[in-house]
């Protein structure tokens, strides 16, 4: 069992996670068995409950775990599924250890720092191993070295390191190479002074990934080398590529792989014949998509981002590039609409919480329907299309959700009974579910399957009573819970596809497996290719 730290310096936001899902998507082409997991210092049990101002997306692993937006890197490079011990908070750990103490588990001892938050630290990343049975774990610590909220962390790792061995166990370490321009240098000195705070915890980086806009010449990698007591050659140039998903072969090519693969004792080299297709096809599209995003957080693009992904994915698929067009449901109104929405082949509206927002987000789905194109809701973008063909076709004005007037006549969405009865909370379903697919809808052409299983994350019902009405109307419904209890999936079958899910598939997309009604509808968006017919 090997063991790879990833740390972070001098700022954040350089791109551990995809350091670490790039070194798991070369392991694993080595043949290893890897997963990874992630370190998150912040107080919050999860970031379920965070503002997606805050920290992005709220990703959702099969056993309806609440992980940090990097665990969504971790499954789409590695094509591994994630669990609830992919993710550990600060939150958890302390929550665990103070259940612990009032329990009497410590008996009577004075709880500390260390050894009883490092060692529920450790008793995590065990925990990971042992369920995984995998080669090697690979653990990525939220925030840089020096923040007082890792230190535990960084501790815990460090003991560790020293537990299982130095040959079984390396560190990570990604910081800032800075270029001035006026002088024409990379300085390398913020990387030395956060390398020499990581010595200060007791703890020797065996890697640099230093971020740079440009190449890192030979002489500042031996000054790096020389400086921070690390191999020249485990000095490693992190790049700006083009695509996320270049990183792979990009840090292949500066020898991260190598380097790694060395300290564990590992003779192996990947074989990128896989990977290296995937770039091509990446790089070798010629034509542009306009795909419009319309949700309430998009000056956070992260809010979105496995649906950004997931839209790429489906563009490499489909032999075209997507653009995202990222539109701000509070500014759309019925005057400006053909402004905002003009030149896009198709529309998005995501999921979201609460009502703001919400009238523009209608706006659109109007548009898309009564211009005919291509429309793809995902899960509050479903129910908003069922409440907007409710009140502009059916003609039921007061169509409405609970969410946004409790006492609604019409509440086409709905939180059901039986989950509110004897509990002041919502609860929120989470996680894998299955779907019933009807046949011959785009949904059973997409998926070629009867029975589906997807990832959920809501609080809200599309409300059963009102599906008659709905369905009398001109709604098909192509998605039902096994027991058809529960609307997974909506269409228009006279538009050209106009599809709206329950569930949130964007979880699920990986670039090498394109997820299917993404794929269907970047298809559709696609053949959107006369002018004349854009908005």
């Amino acid at each position: 069992m090997k063991h790879i730290f990833i740390t972070g310096g001098v700022v954040s936001g350089l791109g551990k996670g995809i350091t670490a899902a790039s070194i798991g998507r070369l392991l694993k082409l080595c043949g290893k068995k890897v997963t990874l997991q992630k370190l998150d210092p912040y107080l919050n049990i999860d970031p379920g409950k965070m503002s997606p101002y805050q920290h992005g997306e709220v990703f959702v692993t099969d056993d309806g775990s609440c992980c940090d937006l990097d665990v969504g890197h971790y499954e789409r490079f590695t094509d591994e599924n994630m669990t609830a011990l992919s993710n550990i908070t600060a939150g958890k750990i302390y929550y665990s250890v103070i259940n612990k103490e009032r329990n009497g588990d410590y008996g009577g001892k004075t709880v500390q720092i260390i050894p009883h938050i490092t060692n529920e630290i450790k008793s995590h990343i065990h925990a990971v191993s042992e369920n995984s049975m995998c080669d090697v774990l690979i653990t990525e610590i939220g925030g840089t070295v020096g923040d007082i909220e890792s230190l535990p962390f960084l501790e815990a790792c460090r003991q560790v390191q020293n537990e299982v061995g130095r040959e079984n166990c390396i560190f990570v370490h990604v910081t800032l190479m800075p270029y001035i321009a006026g002088s024409n240098e990379l300085k390398s000195k913020p990387t030395q002074h956060s390398v020499k705070d990581l010595l200060s915890l007791g703890i020797q980086p065996d890697v640099l990934v230093c971020r740079s806009e440009i190449d890192i010449p030979d002489d500042v990698k031996e000054k790096l080398s020389l400086f921070c007591n690390v191999d020249k050659d485990c000095v490693i140039p992190g790049l700006t590529c083009k695509s996320i998903y270049q990183a792979p072969l990009m840090f292949e090519k500066e020898g991260l792989c190598r380097a790694v693969c060395r300290k564990l004792g590992f003779a192996l080299e990947p074989n990128l014949t896989e990977w290296k297709a995937l770039v091509e096809q990446i790089n070798s599209v010629k034509e542009t998509l306009k795909i419009a995003i319309v949700g309430k957080y998009v000056e956070m693009r992260d809010a979105y981002l496995s649906v950004a992904e997931a839209m790429s994915h489906a563009g490499f698929a489909n032999s075209v590039a997507t653009q995202i067009e990222w539109i701000q449901s509070e500014d759309i109104t019925c005057e400006n609409i053909d402004t905002l929405l003009a030149g896009v082949d198709g529309i998005v509206v995501p999921s979201g919480f609460g009502e703001r927002g919400i009238a523009g987000k209608i706006h659109a789905i109007r548009y898309a329907r009564e211009h005919d194109f291509p429309f793809f809701g995902i899960g509050l973008g479903m129910q908003l299309a069922l409440i907007e063909y409710a009140r502009n076709v059916i003609g039921i004005a007061d169509a409405n959700s609970t969410e946004f007037d409790e006492n609604c006549a019409f509440p086409i969405v709905h939180t059901p009974s039986e989950w509110t009865e004897g509990t002041d909370k919502l609860p929120m379903r989470l996680g894998l579910h299955p779907t019933q697919i009807i046949s011959g809808t785009k949904l059973h052409t997409a998926y070629a399957e009867n029975l589906i299983y997807e990832r959920h994350r809501h609080k809200f019902e599309v409300n059963s009573k009102f599906l008659p009405i709905l369905t009398e109307g001109g709604i098909t419904i192509s998605g039902f819970s096994p027991n058809e209890s529960t609307c997974e999936a909506i269409e228009i079958p006279s538009l050209r596809w106009f599809v709206g899910v329950a569930f949130h598939p964007e979880f699920k997309s990986r670039p090498n497996k394109v997820h299917p009604l993404f794929r269907d509808f970047i298809s559709a968006c696609k053949k959107v290719i006369d002018k004349t017919e854009k908005i």
